[in-house]
């Protein structure tokens, strides 16, 4: 995914070469004073600037003193700093003090949402949904959900069976419906209440296999996120079974 320039405006620095490394992951390099990993900062004048971090190794695609116009790629999201899910880190500063471009002005109150912002476009914060989904021969571990190594192409007639969703912006009593359709009919089709919120989190549910192994052939999982009985966001995912 781009990363692209928020306003117009000259490039005050850069840093690529940081590898993209869960900071989680037995092997992460040691990233302080270097928590923003790859990254770039732009000034826009009159004390305003961005910064884009955890951009991708060798992504960075401008350098210091370049002139950039709105839309003007800079890189590419990545994984890189302190990271622990692929992402964008945007901050924006006046003379130095961070700024939420929500409330720039700092005067939101409960209830009553700030008319001043400085998006150019309305941006309405998405209410939840799926990240991504997969099937594994087990319950995968969180790390490589979040990592994206969980999910199977393929998988033998012998292994278990196992559908995952992996969500963001979960609320209490959200439903997640997990199912698995195979060749010939239905294999499973389970749903499960969140008990809390949680920025992000995974479910999963499955099968072990029969005696006989499952039927050779393609098998489809879906899994559905409901909130007040309306559809939030849907995902699907398939695998073969060798």
């Amino acid at each position: 995914v781009n990363v692209i320039a928020t306003a117009p405006g000259t490039v005050r620095g850069v840093r690529d070469g940081m590898a993209d490394i869960l900071q989680t992951a037995e092997n992460a390099p040691d990233v302080t004073s270097k928590e923003c990993g790859n990254g770039v900062v732009v000034s826009h004048g009159d004390g305003w600037e961005t910064q884009y971090c955890h951009l991708a190794v060798g992504s960075v695609a401008v350098e210091a003193g370049d002139r950039v116009a709105i839309g003007t790629i800079l890189g590419q999201v990545g994984l890189s700093g302190q990271t622990q899910f692929p992402h964008l880190h945007l901050s924006v500063r006046h003379n130095g003090n961070v700024i939420d471009p929500f409330d720039p002005d700092g005067a939101i109150t409960c209830g009553e949402p700030s008319e001043t912002k400085l998006w150019s476009d309305a941006i309405d914060a998405p209410a939840g949904g799926l990240i991504t989904a997969g099937f594994a021969a087990g319950v995968p571990e969180y790390s490589a959900v979040k990592a994206g190594s969980a999910h199977g192409t393929t998988l033998s007639s012998s292994d278990d069976l196992v559908v995952w969703g992996y969500v963001f912006g979960g609320r209490v009593g959200d439903e997640i419906i997990l199912k698995i359709d195979g060749p010939n009919d239905q294999i499973i089709n389970q749903t499960v209440v969140l008990e809390r919120n949680q920025a992000q989190l995974f479910r999963a549910t499955g099968r072990r296999a029969p005696q006989s192994g499952w039927p050779v052939g393609n098998y489809l999982g879906d899994i559905q996120m409901i909130r007040d009985e309306m559809l939030i966001d849907t995902a699907t995912t398939t695998v073969e079974i060798r």
